[in-house]
């Protein structure tokens, strides 16, 4: 028996006039494709979605947080990470008529009469965006690329009428070529 992916939406005969706040727990394994789970969303994914909702307009915040796993691209080792991300979305309301004339890319256009607004894809696409770019683990000295105790060093501003290794490169640089 095939299973179908269950979606998230936001059911708009629920939504009242101003702020309403859902709050929700999935699993990457909820969403359709492979996606999350390469990307190493093994674990629960909690999701807040806050609607403000006017006469002509809904305005959809999403918040993703989960903990991920990776490995170290440096010394290969296991690292959990928390990853939280946010996208925020407007929808303006229309009607058939309204639709033939096209609006901004900035604004998404719904019936009036819609039920629901399927935010399944942009649930997906915010927690993708809040992927790592580097991941280093913090047991191995060697892989501490930001909080050691020489990088924090070497970050530091310099004393007034101190000499940084840069500045002494660039004077050699100056000499050389002046």
């Amino acid at each position: 028996m095939h299973k179908e992916k269950s979606r998230i939406e936001i059911g708009l005969g629920t939504l009242v006039d101003g702020t309403n706040g859902i709050n929700l727990t999935c699993n990457a394994s909820d969403f359709e494709g492979t996606q999350l789970t390469d990307a190493g969303f093994a674990r629960e994914i909690e999701v807040n979605v806050v609607a403000e909702k006017s006469e002509a307009e809904i305005t959809v915040t999403i918040n993703t947080s989960a903990l991920a796993d990776f490995t170290c691209d440096i010394c290969l080792a296991p690292v959990s990470k928390k990853l939280t991300g946010s996208l925020i979305l407007s929808y303006l309301f229309s009607s058939a008529v309204d639709e033939r004339n096209e609006g901004s890319d900035e604004h998404n256009r719904i019936e009036r009469g819609a039920e629901s607004i399927d935010i399944t894809g942009e649930v997906c696409e915010t927690l993708l965006l809040s992927l790592p770019m580097k991941v280093t683990c913090t047991d191995n000295p060697d892989c501490r690329l930001y909080g050691s105790e020489k990088s924090m060093k070497e970050n530091e501003e310099p004393q007034p009428g101190s000499v940084t290794p840069w500045q002494e490169s660039l004077e050699k640089l100056k000499n050389k070529y002046c």
